[in-house]
This record gives C-alpha cells, sequence and structure tokens, in this order.
C-alpha cells in the first residue's frame, strides 16, 4: 500500500495574510489620526465662535457709551471710554501697505493711541477689548460736515403709502465704528467691526 505524497507547502497564504494585516494596520492609523484631527478642528472652530460671541458684550458696551455720552463728549477724544473722535483711525485700515493683517493694525495704530478699553476676561476665557472711532474727517466739529453721516430723507415721498400723507425729514445722524478685537484660549483671536449712528 503506497502512501500519498504531500507537496512541500510554499507558505503564500502566510504571505498573503501579512500583507493584509499590514494594510490593515495602516488603515486603522490613517482613521484614527483622521478622527483626531476633525476633533481639533471641531475645538478650534468651537473656540472662534466663542470669541465671535463674545464680540457682542464688547460692541453692546460701546454703543451703549455712545448712547450715554453728551453730544459735547463726542466732539472730542475720550481715552476712558476708548473713542476717538478726530477721525484719525478712520484713515488707516488692514490690507493697506503697512498694514498687512489685522494684528498688525491692532498694533500699530490701535492698541498704541491708549485708547483701548479692555473689559475682564469672560466665562469663556475670551479678553474683550474695543475702541470707537467717530467717522469725521476733523475733530470738535459742530456742525457735521467732515462726518460720515446719514442721508436727509423724506417719509412719505415716493411710494403708494405715503400718498397725501405730510413729509417729514429724518434728523441727521454721525455714524460710530466700532471695532473689537477678541483674545481667546488656543491663541484664538477674531476682530468684529459695527457701525452704530446717533
Amino acid at each position: 500500500m503506497q502512501h500519498p505524497t504531500h507537496k512541500a507547502q510554499s507558505g503564500v497564504v502566510l504571505i498573503i495574510a501579512l500583507i493584509v494585516l499590514v494594510a490593515m494596520t495602516l488603515a486603522a492609523l490613517a482613521l484614527i489620526r483622521s478622527v483626531d484631527t476633525n476633533n481639533l478642528i471641531a475645538g478650534n472652530m468651537a473656540f472662534q465662535q466663542a470669541a465671535v460671541h463674545s464680540a457682542d458684550t464688547g460692541i453692546e458696551t460701546a454703543a451703549t457709551w455712545i448712547e450715554g455720552a453728551l453730544d459735547a463728549t463726542l466732539e472730542g477724544d475720550d481715552n476712558t471710554g476708548g473713542y476717538v473722535a478726530s477721525g484719525s483711525l478712520s484713515t488707516y485700515s488692514p490690507g493697506s501697505a503697512d498694514h498687512y493683517s489685522w494684528d498688525a493694525y491692532w498694533a500699530s495704530e490701535v492698541q498704541d493711541s491708549g485708547r483701548v478699553v479692555t473689559l475682564p476676561k469672560d466665562q469663556a476665557g475670551n479678553t474683550v477689548s474695543y475702541i470707537i472711532d467717530r467717522l469725521c474727517n476733523t475733530a470738535r466739529t459742530k456742525n457735521k460736515i467732515d462726518c460720515v453721516i446719514s442721508p436727509t430723507s423724506t417719509v412719505g415721498a415716493g411710494n403708494s403709502a405715503g400718498v397725501g400723507s405730510s413729509q417729514f425729514n429724518a434728523p441727521v445722524s454721525v455714524y460710530y465704528r466700532i471695532t473689537v478685537r477678541v483674545a481667546g484660549p488656543r491663541n484664538t483671536v477674531s476682530y468684529v467691526q459695527s457701525v452704530v449712528s446717533k
């Protein structure tokens, strides 16, 4: 009786299994990295959103100061209120030849002016700073000619709802620009601007 002969195994299946195992390991590492990166991006976006929301506090504080200020106060600079009446800051802006970024603009023109108001750190860990810039070319102007003002409009002119009604001149208002800088965790920095009138 003759026994069947066994062929020598060449180990091809083992090599294929090792290749598949290495590929699965690399795929798992890539997936872990992708999840970590997505979590980091989501966290950074959350900090950025929190900084933008904190800027509302600065805008509201500055707008409240403008509303409460007397017209005589608004004719000159006020360091305690973060107020610049001369409009000197309105001639500078980010993106010009000297200021390539908001940080460069804030550091060279705004922060050194000595008029920046900084609020206490909020619960999110953000520090809010602001400055108010009256959009006028000259300080102590009373006739508002040198200022950016709202157009005089008449109510009831040019629409069917106002036919036969009296026309009233709307009061002329001066515009004020509020620039807010928020510095928060993870080196988060946000800038928000708002224009209000009085």
